[in-house]
């Protein structure tokens, strides 16, 4: 990410909208924002695979036998940015269920792949697609769902402003396409 670029086009767009990037407020505000950018686009950096390899610690499916249960894990926390307005995508709550085929993913490298793949612009279809992906690749299961929740402030802070609106996907792999019981997990 090119820091000294992102300062000079958030200085830029402070003077474009009739401010004073000098003053003392918004002295800093260009490396605020630069940094701030760095850290809640870090996903931008890796690729889905990168991002497997990066949170792929699994252990032996010892204690579940094969296609008979899913590990479920649920309101897992994440935000993002729109790709198509850079408006932020808050109150996220992802779902994620698989059917371990050999070996389980740790728990924490659940939510850490979640975060990592909203940590992109992004489009909140993509991040369930996305998310998917990588717990398919990650824990060698073809069986992964996902679901999402969230609010989109390109809705809520501006054109239509309906505050109360939020957007539900679905992502599903394998057996959770066909089997509706494997979907009502995600519920």
């Amino acid at each position: 990410m090119d820091t000294k670029a992102i300062e000079a086009h958030v200085k830029g767009i402070l003077e474009a909208i009739g401010e004073d990037p000098d003053r003392e407020g918004l002295r800093e505000t260009p490396q605020r924002v630069a940094k701030m950018l760095g850290e809640m686009l870090e996903g931008i950096a890796y690729s889905n695979h990168e991002i497997a390899e990066m949170f792929g610690k699994t252990f032996d499916n010892d204690c579940l036998p094969e296609s008979e249960n899913a590990v479920i894990m649920r309101d897992i926390t994440v935000f993002s940015y729109c790709e198509h307005h850079l408006a932020l995508m808050y109150d996220m709550s992802v779902n994620v269920a698989y059917v371990p085929r050999g070996k389980v993913l740790g728990l924490s490298k659940i939510a850490r792949i979640c975060d990592m793949a909203a940590k992109r612009l992004q489009l909140q279809e993509r991040i369930g697609r996305d998310i998917a992906e990588i717990i398919s690749e990650t824990a060698d299961t073809p069986d992964v769902g996902v679901t999402i929740s969230g609010c989109h402030s390109c809705m809520t802070a501006r054109g239509i402003k309906n505050s109360n609106a939020k957007t539900y996907t679905t992502t599903y792999l394998g057996a959770f396409r066909d089997d509706a019981a494997l979907r009502e997990l995600l519920r």
